[in-house]
C-alpha cells in the first residue's frame, strides 16, 4: 500500500527519491524516511543497492536471532562508535536504526555485519 493507494512492483524496480518521497511513474510511494521505504527499498545512487538491502536484511536477521549469542552481539553494537552512528538519535536506552543506518555506505554495514558475524 502506497500514500496514493495500492501498489505492486516487481523486486528491483527503480524508483526515485524526490522531495522526500520515493517515486515511480510520477506518483509518490512513501515518505524516504519511513517503515515502508527502508523495509521494502534499498539506496542505490551507487550501484550497491540490491548488496545493500541484501546486507541489511542479514544484519537485522542476525540480530533478531534469539540463540546464546543473541545478548552478545547486541552488546558488541552498544559499545562499537561506528555502529553507534547508524543508531536513532532519539532513542538512548532503547536500540532503534535510524535512518542512517538504511542509507549507510557498504562499508558502514559490511563493518557492523562483520561486528556481530551475519553473512549474506
Amino acid at each position: 500500500m502506497s500514500i496514493n493507494g495500492p501498489v505492486n512492483l516487481r523486486y528491483g524496480t527503480p524508483v526515485d527519491a524526490v522531495d522526500g518521497f520515493l517515486v515511480h511513474n510520477g506518483r509518490p510511494l512513501c515518505a524516504v524516511t519511513s517503515e515502508s521505504a527502508h523495509r521494502y527499498f534499498a539506496r542505490n545512487d551507487d550501484g550497491n543497492g540490491k548488496a545493500r538491502g541484501a546486507l541489511i536484511g542479514a544484519i537485522t536477521a542476525k540480530l533478531e536471532r534469539k540463540d546464546a549469542g543473541y545478548q552478545m552481539r547486541w552488546d558488541l553494537l552498544w559499545s562499537d562508535p561506528e555502529a553507534q552512528k547508524l543508531r536513532h538519535p532519539d532513542h538512548a536506552d532503547f536500540w532503534l536504526w535510524g535512518h542512517a543506518f538504511f542509507e549507510a555506505d557498504m562499508a558502514d554495514l559490511e563493518h557492523v555485519a562483520g561486528l556481530i558475524g551475519a553473512r549474506r
